[in-house]
């Protein structure tokens, strides 16, 4: 199989077996590119006498996400960048950096556009985004949550802010918009403790003349202030429904280091489903592959980036695979996040 032929196929079509082979090849080529491209990389895999040879998932080298904080990695030309990804990162830390060129922000545009489709479907739905419209000064330079907006953004039409500058609640452009598109499916997409601030806790029924049953929610991250507020998946669902009658509600899970091959909640088991596009391994603190249903960090895999050596990463979240014999029709690897690890647990893979 080609890869062109590859990007043509649904993107929960295989099953774990029909993808292993394909996949592998395309990682361990990525891996030999990285190496050959990149100075930052290739020093890296030589440190640790990384067999180029191999092709096994659990061989594959992988990357902390701290060093796109601390390192400029890159695999083209800098002439070729066609813009830089980061991270919103916490208070007094560095964002991660990503470069892509132009050939990297195509394919992953078109990835994020397959997968998207089997939530929102074929047609591009009006859009509400509960954010306020962001005004980026530097056009090359995007920070996450603007870059999720813009990159969401092409999945909708009539874009419309809840936010106003004030950061409150515009009720006047909100009735605007369900007047228009209440009666036929919508888009709404926010970040998670956003959504719950503005949709759940503040928003009053009283000025508003519409419902969102027929809105289709696809929102991510924030899920530390949730945890914070005691707030778990299945209640804030609940919670949207009760009040707004909104329950096409979809979590999804990605990282700005490997942008386009998000992982979307399935509907039915609330767990996340790997595409033909990536894939997921748990490590434990000492960095061994546990057996699924085992909690432990995260590592990411993806086909997407060529322009920087993020086809491989450490995350520092933890997870595990469920095998939860889900009857939805999607194939691909299950798996949980619990959110960030602590520190102590990150030290583990800090020589990595």
């Amino acid at each position: 199989m080609e890869m062109e032929h590859y990007k043509e196929l649904e993107p929960f079509s295989l099953r774990t077996k029909e993808k292993k082979f394909f996949f592998e090849k395309e990682l361990s080529l990525l891996t030999l590119h990285h190496y050959k491209k990149s100075k930052e990389y290739k020093k890296i895999l030589k440190f640790f006498n990384y067999n180029l040879k191999n092709k096994e998932l659990d061989k594959v080298p992988f990357l902390p996400t701290r060093l796109f904080k601390e390192f400029d990695l890159i695999s083209v030309s800098k002439k070729k960048i066609l813009k830089v990804l980061k991270s919103s990162g916490t208070t007094g830390s560095k964002p991660s950096k990503i470069n892509l060129d132009k050939e990297n922000a195509r394919i992953q545009t078109l990835t994020l556009t397959k997968i998207m489709q089997t939530v929102l479907g074929n047609n591009r739905l009006p859009m509400l985004i509960i954010d306020q419209d962001p005004k980026i000064q530097n056009r090359s330079t995007f920070n996450a949550r603007a870059a999720a907006i813009y990159g969401f953004s092409i999945f909708g039409k009539d874009p419309t802010y809840l936010l106003n500058k004030k950061n409150e609640i515009d009720y006047k452009i909100l009735n605007l918009f369900l007047k228009k598109y209440a009666n036929k499916n919508f888009f709404i997409f926010g970040f998670t403790s956003l959504v719950f601030d503005n949709l759940v806790l503040k928003l009053s029924q009283k000025l508003i003349k519409n419902d969102f049953k027929n809105g289709i929610l696809v929102h991510g991250g924030g899920w530390k202030k949730m945890e914070n507020l005691k707030v778990t998946n299945k209640s804030f669902k609940d919670k949207l429904s009760k009040k707004l009658k909104l329950k096409n509600v979809y979590n999804y899970y990605g990282l700005v280091e490997q942008t386009g091959s998000i992982f979307i909640e399935c509907k039915d088991c609330s767990s996340f489903v790997t595409s033909i596009f990536s894939d997921v391994l748990i490590r434990d603190k000492h960095l061994n592959i546990v057996k699924d249903g085992e909690k432990g960090l995260i590592q990411l895999f993806s086909l997407l980036p060529k322009s920087y050596p993020g086809h491989s990463i450490l995350t520092e979240d933890l997870g595990k695979i469920v095998n939860n014999n889900c009857k939805c029709k999607a194939r691909g690897k299950r798996f949980v996040v619990y959110g960030r690890a602590k520190e102590s647990e990150i030290r583990g893979c800090s020589d990595v």
